[in-house]
């Protein structure tokens, strides 16, 4: 009976240390996060989006094609 205990003992030692293994242990290096980028609105519609993401017609930013071009036409 001691040596079933110490063989389910040894094998729950094996799996453990087997599972850090896989999983990397504790040197993996962390990811870096991407920069926070710029948010701006539309001047059509108010929609928040990304600074890269937008249009820019004039000095006013858009979040689509279609947006600056009804901005436009309404100037006009």
């Amino acid at each position: 009976m001691k040596y079933l205990l110490l063989f389910a003992f040894l094998a729950i030692v094996w799996w453990l240390w087997s599972k850090r293994q896989v999983t990397g242990g504790s040197d993996a290096s962390p990811q870096q996060d991407p920069a926070p980028e710029k948010m701006v609105a539309c001047a059509h519609c108010g929609v928040h989006l990304p600074e890269s993401e937008s249009i820019v017609g004039g000095n006013r930013v858009y979040c689509s094609e279609a947006h600056r071009l009804a901005a436009s036409d309404t100037e006009h």
